[in-house]
């Protein structure tokens, strides 16, 4: 297989201490035959970590890829003139991948990323071919819809475990599942999410629940509870987990990982979901799909308080339960992500806060989209050399 010159992937992996897990997928990636001249691996991390080691690992490995702590990042954004920007970007919070989708879009030789979290690691399968090849699906494949206007994306098993994702509104529960087909053309597919096996991605709520402390669940998933791969109906919403997806370019500017944690609500844990019902929305509003299903990870989420996750989730839940409905109507005639993205900030900005608890954190989160739109404005203008 010949090798290429430039890289074309950007894999964006945010880690602290178990960056260990990019080894298992360049040795996936090289035990399939999969040209691992096409990666670029950006590790998202704080300065207290261990820097050095994680880019001899890269090194090691052979492959391309930069290590970004805090200081580094700061460097970058003063490199592409954007210092005014650097607050889209929270620092020590899983939305820092969207500092990897900065990368991207000052890069214009990626024309796929990837995200993965460090606590896992891919199954069996070539797991960079099987989300580029489904990137490039056409055809036919199973369509989902509900009467609730979300879909459980554990729906093929949910009568042997009952599971919700973290994130499925909880009065959206006790759905009816409607199933069809969907034609798919070339170009159409913009997200492959990849599902997950071992620990399932609950909220605290639903873990405790299922009767675990240590904030993983009794309850576990298996290969065989995920049989076919999916997409979901235009007009009803999914659970984008960010921890083992790949994406195209083109949907960066819809597809910003919220702004969470570090905020005067303390609101968190919502950063991928929140990205995920906004991408749902500009992908049915420019007739675009995200595919889920394979290729699987093992998810190994270490032990922790159940009860921690609860407090940082609990600023938000109520607003998760609103906000899809908030952002559903918006932007109907926009003909590009970037449009699309506009409309539903603005929504957000116009939305009464005084309805929900912690309602002013839609006013935030509504300016910051406006504030990551103009980011990328400004990258466009002036690009960073690629890194060959």
């Amino acid at each position: 297989m010949s090798k290429q010159t430039t890289s074309d992937i950007c894999v964006v992996v945010p880690t602290i201490r178990e960056y260990e897990c990019v080894r298992a997928y360049v040795e996936n990636a090289r035990e399939h035959g999969f040209d691992t001249s096409r990666l670029t691996f950006v590790l998202v991390t704080e300065n207290f970590c261990e820097t050095g080691q994680m880019r001899e690992l890269l090194s090691d490995l052979g492959v391309r890829g930069e290590v970004f702590d805090g200081s580094r990042r700061e460097d970058w954004y003063a490199e592409q003139g954007i210092e005014g920007y650097g607050h889209v970007v929270p620092a020590a919070s899983h939305a820092e991948t969207s500092f990897g989708l900065l990368y991207m879009w000052a890069n214009p030789q990626f024309e796929y990323g990837v995200f993965i979290d460090d606590d896992t690691l891919p199954g069996e399968a070539d797991f960079f071919g099987r989300h580029l090849s489904n990137l490039a699906f056409e055809g036919g494949v199973e369509s989902v819809a509900s009467d609730e206007q979300w879909v459980n994306v554990l729906y093929q098993a949910t009568d042997e475990h009952g599971l919700y994702p973290r994130g499925y509104p909880y009065s959206a529960m006790d759905e009816r599942v409607e199933t069809g087909s969907a034609e798919i053309a070339q170009g159409d597919v913009v997200v492959s999410q990849g599902l997950w096996t071992n620990v399932p991605d609950l909220d605290a709520v639903r873990i405790l629940m299922d009767g675990d402390l240590q904030g993983q669940a009794q309850t576990r998933t298996e290969a065989d509870q995920f049989e076919r791969d999916f997409v979901v109906e235009p007009g009803n919403y999914l659970t984008v987990c960010s921890m083992n997806l790949a994406f195209r370019r083109e949907v960066i500017p819809a597809f910003y990982q919220l702004p969470m944690d570090d905020n005067e609500w303390s609101v968190g844990r919502f950063d991928d979901i929140w990205s995920g019902v906004f991408l749902k929305r500009a992908c049915d509003v420019l007739g675009k799909q995200i595919y889920t299903g394979r290729p699987l990870c093992e998810h190994n989420k270490a032990p922790r308080s159940t009860f921690d996750d609860l407090h940082n989730e609990a600023a938000g839940l109520e607003l998760n339960e609103h906000v899809w409905r908030l952002v559903d109507d918006a932007a109907a005639d926009a003909d590009s992500y970037e449009a699309a993205y506009r409309g539903m900030a603005d929504a957000l900005c116009s939305a009464s806060a005084d309805a929900y608890r912690n309602g002013g954190f839609l006013h935030h989160v509504g300016a910051y989209m406006h504030d990551w739109l103009d980011c990328l404005g400004e990258l466009r203008r002036t690009p960073a050399v690629a890194d060959d």
